[in-house]
């Protein structure tokens, strides 16, 4: 294996990173709702941190892609039936490999078994190596979804026993509402993320473990069509507005708060301001570091 990059030195407090994905919620139901009725308690965080409103995935609007800009930094094509793994190494592969962490110190968690391919890449230096541990659908790519419910409890059982330092959490239960043509399933799955979300950064922060030195996204990996476009809400994958524009909830010590910031980013930039956060060396990633965020 090529030399692996070491990591930079921290000058932040955070320590601990979360990114939280409402699965396909679409943003005039979110933070673009005048009241967020919708997401209470995100928009409660908001106020104890950044909520940005220009976010956009500028890749593919779907599941796999989506997460995959998440993690990796890059936008690419990409199968979106857990069929193939991607080409770049993620952000988990960099921390393991840069802090010597051990696999229980970085969990990919999901509702839907097909992103356990996040785990891995094709890059010949990667594959196979400082891969995070999964936990995915009801047990492993190809044995279908689980409820939301049920990946909530295992992420507080993940953070109770190993106390792990960059999780990723999906929750799919909008999108699945979504593309059963249920509005009204649509807008309370969303709600229970919402309140997932909530539970997670008030549990974490009662933690000594993670109060304080804990930072905390939420946002959506793709949105769903516009009112008028194909289906509407039913589905997503195309251009439009509805399936691009998303939100990303910032929280923790190194965020300003009660600030909206209106600069474009988009997902690939999580990994680079997870990266600086954390003082992770991310050669791959071609996102930039939201240093409007940042206090």
């Amino acid at each position: 294996m090529h030399d692996v990059p070491v990591p930079t030195p921290p000058v932040y407090k955070t320590k601990n990173v979360f990114i939280v994905v409402m699965d396909g919620a679409r943003y005039s139901e979110t933070y673009g709702e005048p009241t967020q009725v919708n997401i209470p308690r995100i928009k409660n965080l908001a106020l104890q941190g950044v909520m940005c409103t220009s976010f956009y995935n500028d890749g593919q609007t779907v599941t796999v892609p989506g997460h995959t800009a998440m993690t990796t930094g890059n936008y690419e094509v990409i199968n979106n039936g857990g069929f193939e793994i991607p080409s770049y190494p993620s952000i988990f592969q960099y921390y393991r490999s840069q802090f010597s962490a051990s696999a229980e110190d970085a969990w990919v968690i999901t509702s839907k078994d097909k992103l356990e391919v996040l785990s891995d890449c094709i890059d010949s230096n990667w594959e196979g190596k400082f891969r995070p541990q999964t936990d995915c659908g009801v047990n492993g790519n190809f044995t279908g979804y689980r409820e939301d419910s049920v990946t909530y409890q295992h992420v507080i059982d993940t953070v109770k026993k190993y106390h792990p330092h960059l999780v990723l959490v999906n929750f799919k239960h909008p999108d699945a509402a979504g593309h059963a043509n249920n509005w009204v399933d649509y807008i309370n799955q969303t709600e229970n993320v919402d309140k997932y979300a909530g539970q997670l950064w008030n549990y974490l922060q009662s933690d000594d473990t993670y109060a304080g030195t804990t930072t905390m996204f939420v946002t959506n990996d793709h949105g769903r069509h516009l009112d008028g476009i194909a289906d509407g809400f039913v589905s997503h994958g195309d251009n439009c507005k509805g399936c691009r524009h998303i939100f990303l909830l910032g929280v923790g010590p190194d965020f300003k708060t009660n600030y909206i910031d209106e600069n474009k980013y988009s997902l690939i930039d999580i990994p680079s301001t997870v990266s600086k956060l954390m003082g992770i060396n991310f050669p791959n990633g071609q996102g930039k570091v939201m240093t409007t965020i940042l206090k």
